[in-house]
């Protein structure tokens, strides 16, 4: 537990080679938290900021897959506070309430060789207070009490989301991603609809359909499928 921190995701980089074991990181303040492709990331008191720094071993699309655990886990942890009906994953690593975006994912990794030495997951979650939504934000961060939901202590968060994570990894270990995927996808915002993924090429346009294997969304498009390993979706 740490008072202030620049970002728990940048703390587990520093400390990552010193662990021998999957290590959670929590800071009550972050000074220069990151959202993906360098967003700033607002994290105002109450809210809650962590990091869990392991070494999941094997090639970098593995450990990513970790992304879609951390969303089972923040999704389990939210349905106890919220009706779960009111929460959905939207890919690639948020979850949302009511429509609203109440939590992000962050990766980060390291390796050589083609192997990940420690990979990061860092969490944010907007618990008492929702930032202040940027001008042309699809998704207008929402609070969970701002939502209705139970004023809730980061660090009794911390536990909860703590036990559910360990038990996807379990599920991952023992019988891999696809129970894992077939979980993410029962509360997919949107499945079946048209969306719109933004990657560094253009806008995709087309029904969601589901994710693959490997993580990758899967657009029914005009010109038949197309797998998205990298996008920010809207809908």
């Amino acid at each position: 537990m740490l008072d202030s921190v620049d970002s728990t995701n940048a703390y587990a980089a520093r400390i990552a080679p010193e662990l021998d074991r999957p290590t959670w990181i929590m800071a009550h303040r972050q000074t220069a938290a990151r959202g993906r492709r360098g967003r700033t990331w607002a994290s105002p008191d109450g809210n809650f900021s962590a990091t869990l720094v392991m070494r999941p071993g094997g090639v970098p699309g593995w450990a990513a897959l970790r992304s879609f655990l951390a969303a089972n886990a923040l999704f389990e942890t939210l349905a106890l506070e919220v009706d779960r009906t009111r929460l959905a994953t939207k890919w690639p690593n948020d979850v949302l309430l009511d429509g609203g975006k109440i939590a992000g994912i962050l990766l980060e990794s390291a390796g050589s060789g083609g192997q990940v030495d420690w990979l990061a997951i860092g969490i944010g979650v907007n618990l008492a207070q929702a930032p202040v939504a940027e001008p042309d934000a699809a998704f207008p961060p929402v609070s969970l009490t701002g939502q209705g939901g139970s004023n809730i202590a980061p660090e009794a968060f911390l536990a909860r989301l703590a036990d559910h994570y360990a038990t996807e990894e379990a599920i991952l270990e023992r019988l891999g991603f696809e129970p894992i995927r077939e979980k993410w996808l029962r509360a997919a915002a949107r499945l079946g609809e048209t969306i719109s993924a933004r990657t560094g090429d253009g806008v995709i346009e087309g029904i969601f359909r589901t994710i693959d294997p490997a993580g990758q969304l899967i657009l029914d498009c005009a010109d038949g499928p197309r797998s998205i390993a990298a996008a920010d979706v809207f809908f």
